[in-house]
C-alpha cells in the first residue's frame, strides 16, 4: 500500500457528496479482484452441482449476471464513474467446507479511475443470482464475505487484503 492519506474522496469541503473529478489523473492499467460466498445446505449445493435446479443453469446464469452487473455499476452506485471495462471475469467454485459456492470477480481497464466497485458489484450480483435461482430449495442461504482482495494501478498504489490467500 502507498503512503496516501486515508480520507473520504466523495465528500467535499462542505461535507456534501460529490463525484470525484478524475480529469487530471493519468491513464493507467487498473485491475481489481473481489470475492464473496453463498452458504447453503448440502442438498441445495448438490442440486446446483448436478444441474437440477428448477430455474436452470445456476452457475452459468450467475456468472453472466456478475459480468452484466460490473458493466452497470455506475447505474447502481450513485457516485461511480461510467467505465469502459476491457475485461470482467467471474469464477464460481464449489466449497464443500461452507458448504456452498465461492465467487471471485476481476475487473480490468485502462483509465483514470479504479475498478474496485465493478469487481465488488459483480460478486454481489452473482451471489444474489445464485440465491434467486435456488431459493425455492433453500431460503436459508447466506451471502457473506464480500470484500476486495486486491487492486493495482493508480495513484493510491497497490492493495492486497491482509487475509487474502497467496
Amino acid at each position: 500500500m502507498s503512503g496516501a492519506k486515508p480520507g473520504l474522496t466523495h465528500i467535499d469541503a462542505a461535507g456534501e457528496a460529490h463525484m470525484v473529478d478524475v480529469s487530471g489523473k493519468a491513464e493507467a492499467v487498473r485491475i481489481a479482484t473481489a470475492e464473496g460466498y453463498i452458504r447453503m445446505s448440502q442438498e441445495t449445493l448438490a442440486l446446483i452441482r448436478d444441474g437440477n435446479a428448477k430455474k436452470g443453469d445456476v452457475i452459468g446464469t450467475a456468472r453472466l449476471a456478475g459480468i452484466m452487473a460490473a458493466k452497470q455499476t455506475a447505474n447502481l452506485i450513485p457516485l461511480c464513474h461510467p467505465l469502459m471495462l476491457t475485461k470482467v471475469n467471474v469464477n464460481i467454485t464449489e466449497d464443500a467446507a461452507l458448504p456452498g459456492l465461492r465467487v471471485t470477480a476481476t475487473a480490468k481497464l485502462t483509465g483514470k479511475t479504479g475498478v474496485e466497485m465493478e469487481a465488488l458489484t459483480a460478486v454481489s450480483v452473482a451471489c444474489l443470482t445464485i440465491y434467486d435461482m435456488a431459493k425455492a430449495a433453500d431460503k436459508a442461504m447466506e451471502i457473506g464475505g464480500v470484500r476486495l482482495l486486491e487492486k493495482s494501478g493508480g495513484k493510491s498504489g497497490d492493495f492486497r487484503h491482509p487475509e487474502a490467500q497467496s
